[in-house]
C-alpha cells in the first residue's frame, strides 16, 4: 500500500513538472524587432512605433516590397506616428493625434498615406482610401551606403521643422514636418513677460533666434541679468544680441564679461564661445 502511494505521488509530481514546462514560453529574438523613436519637436514630441525587418541578402524594393502596392511600412503591425500638436507634413494639415503610416513604394517616388483607422494593422487587403487623413508624394533618393535593417529616424531638427527619414537597402525617403508655433509663443510672451511674470531670458532668446525686435530682446536680457548677475549664459546672449545689432563695442564688452564669469565658473565652453565672439567683433 505504501509503495503504491509513493508511486502515485511520484507520478503526480512528474505530471505537474511536465505541465509547468509545457506552459512556459520559449523566448527567442524577434525576426523584425519593434522600436519606438521619440523626438522632442516644437512644443511637444513626435513618436514612431514600428517593427524593423532586415534585408538578409534579398532585393527589397521591387521584390520583397513590391512596387505599386500598399505597404504597412515595416513588419508585423502597421507603423504608427504620434504628433503632440498640429503639424503640416509635406503641406498636409495633420491634427495632433496618432495615425497609421502606409506607403505605396515606386521606383522614383513613394505615395505616403496617414490612416485614421488604427485597427487595420498589416491587413492591407482591406485598406480603404476613405479612412485616410490624406496622402502626398515624395521623391526617392538612392544612396551608396546600404541600410540592412529598415530604419525610421529624425534629421535636421529645428524649433519649427524636422524631417522623418525612412531608410532601407539603398533607398531613402524623407518627409518634411513643420509646426507653426510662433503665434502660440508670441501669445505666451505677451501673457507672461509683458505682464511681468519674468521669463525674460527665454523671451529674449526667442526674439534673438527668430529675428524679432532686438531692442526689446536687449531690454529683456538686461532684466534677466539684473536678477542673475553671475549667469554667464545670459550675458552671452546679450553679446549675441549686440552683435546682431552691429554694436561691436557693446558685444566685445559683454563677451569679455562672459570670459570672466565663465572662467570663474570653470566653464571652458562658454569661455571659448565668448573669445570667438570677441574676435568676430574685432574684425
Amino acid at each position: 500500500m505504501l509503495n503504491n502511494f509513493k508511486t502515485l505521488s511520484l507520478a503526480v509530481a512528474l505530471s505537474a513538472a511536465v505541465s509547468t514546462f509545457n506552459a512556459q514560453t520559449l523566448k527567442v529574438p524577434a525576426p523584425s524587432p519593434s522600436q519606438t523613436v521619440k523626438q522632442a519637436f516644437a512644443l511637444s514630441d513626435i513618436s514612431v512605433d514600428y517593427s524593423r525587418p532586415s534585408a538578409k541578402g534579398r532585393v527589397v524594393f521591387g521584390d520583397v516590397v513590391p512596387f505599386g502596392k500598399v505597404w504597412r511600412t515595416g513588419a508585423n503591425a502597421a507603423t504608427k506616428l504620434t504628433f503632440g500638436e498640429n503639424v503640416k507634413i509635406e503641406g498636409l494639415d495633420v491634427p495632433a493625434g496618432t495615425y497609421a503610416l502606409y506607403t505605396v513604394p515606386n521606383k522614383d517616388s513613394w505615395e505616403i498615406m496617414l490612416y485614421k483607422d488604427l485597427t487595420l494593422g498589416g491587413d492591407v487587403a482591406n485598406y480603404k482610401k476613405e479612412n485616410e487623413l490624406g496622402r502626398f508624394t515624395v521623391k526617392v533618393r538612392q544612396v551608396n551606403d546600404k541600410t540592412e535593417t529598415f530604419t525610421i529616424d529624425f534629421a535636421d531638427v529645428t524649433p519649427r521643422s524636422t524631417n522623418i527619414v525612412l531608410r532601407w537597402e539603398n533607398t531613402t525617403v524623407t518627409m518634411n514636418v513643420v509646426a507653426d508655433i510662433d503665434e502660440k509663443i508670441m501669445k505666451a510672451i505677451e501673457t507672461n513677460v509683458i505682464n511681468d511674470n519674468r521669463p525674460y531670458f527665454q523671451a529674449a532668446n526667442y526674439y534673438y533666434e527668430n529675428n524679432k525686435d532686438l531692442a526689446k530682446a536687449g531690454e529683456w536680457i538686461d532684466k534677466a541679468i539684473a536678477a542673475n548677475p553671475k549667469a554667464f549664459w545670459m550675458v552671452m546672449l546679450k553679446a549675441k544680441i549686440q552683435t546682431k545689432q552691429k554694436d561691436k563695442a557693446g558685444a566685445i564688452a559683454s563677451a569679455e564679461k562672459v570670459v570672466a564669469l565663465a572662467t570663474e565658473a570653470k566653464n571652458d565652453d562658454y569661455v571659448t564661445q565668448a573669445q570667438k565672439l570677441i574676435a568676430e567683433n574685432k574684425k
